[in-house]
């Protein structure tokens, strides 16, 4: 197959700073390549997740996204939504209806607003079920909490798959170290969440509140995804969506707030969430592009 050269970008995603959230490569032309092509660049580039921009199938949409981990190709991701966008617009697109930026992709159709310089994505519908007791004492065990610390457990799906924790606090989370292997051999991605406590603060001396992005956080989140090839995601805006479905709709956060997320692996995301009147949760985030160019494929 020979290669040419095609528009490429990298955006960093749920941050304001380069460097300090959750990148994506996108291939801004990306017609003609192969699926094969598509997942061998994806494991070239090393990210959680490399996306590919092809002109859509579905006339309502604006662009057509498919989005690659390093395992595999995945029906909908939220970071990559949020920069592929991104870097849709910086190259010249041009929505069809002004403010609103529809991508498809294999999950389906996904909104994108405008809120400023921020864009947020409609959080796409998300399915829940019980995980089983012995599954859930399992993961529990990989992640080295005990039972008094999960408040409750959902798997929730919205194309990746997780099995959802919320935890007793936001230090539980900050302090987990997962046995990645067991969680590999139980074939289970694992996300969870705490709240910060009154008064808590995650911010060292040495990071600015612009570095960190506008508005403090309520909760802390982590992402274990040994099923993409990684042990964690360092922000990660399908988990966002679905936890923020499962739990404001529980009573357990409220229709507005701030995630923090890549903590510990010294990233600063803040995952903006809203609950709309309609009931549709949004989940936003600033994005900067950090490289553009072009890439041989």
């Amino acid at each position: 197959m020979i290669s040419l050269p095609r528009s490429f970008a990298q955006i960093d995603v749920f941050t304001a700073q380069s460097g300090m959230g959750n990148p994506v490569a996108v291939v801004l032309d990306s017609a003609g390549l192969s699926d094969d092509a598509m997942q061998r660049f994806a494991r070239w580039t090393n990210l959680s997740e490399t996306t590919f921009v092809l002109p859509p199938t579905d006339a309502r949409a604006d662009y057509r996204l498919r989005i690659f981990a390093p395992g595999g190709e995945l029906p909908f991701a939220g970071h990559p939504t949020l920069g592929s966008c991104h870097a849709w617009l910086a190259a010249g697109g041009t929505p069809k209806s002004p403010g609103r930026i529809v991508q498809q992709c294999a999950k389906g159709l996904i909104d994108i607003r405008r809120d400023g310089e921020r864009l947020a994505f409609a959080a796409p519908p998300s399915q829940y079920s019980e995980p089983l007791p012995a599954v859930l004492a399992q993961v529990a065990q990989a992640i080295g909490v005990n039972t008094a610390q999960v408040l409750r457990a959902q798997v929730l799906d919205n194309g990746p798959v997780f099995m959802a924790l919320q935890l007793d606090s936001a230090s539980t989370v900050l302090t987990l170290e997962p046995d990645h292997a067991l969680l590999a051999r139980l074939k289970q991605n694992v996300g969870v969440v705490g709240r910060y406590s009154s008064g808590q603060t995650l911010l060292p001396p040495t990071q600015s509140n612009r570095a960190l992005g506008t508005g403090e956080p309520l909760v802390e989140v982590r992402a274990f995804v040994p099923l993409m090839d990684i042990n964690e995601d360092p922000i990660t805006g399908s988990l966002n969506a679905s936890l923020a479905q499962w739990l404001i709709e529980a009573g357990e956060l409220p229709p507005s707030y701030v995630a923090a997320q890549g903590t510990v692996l010294g990233r600063a995301g803040r995952v903006h969430v809203e609950r709309d009147a309609q009931g549709q949760v949004w989940v936003g985030g600033d994005t900067v592009t950090v490289v553009r160019g072009e890439v041989m494929l």
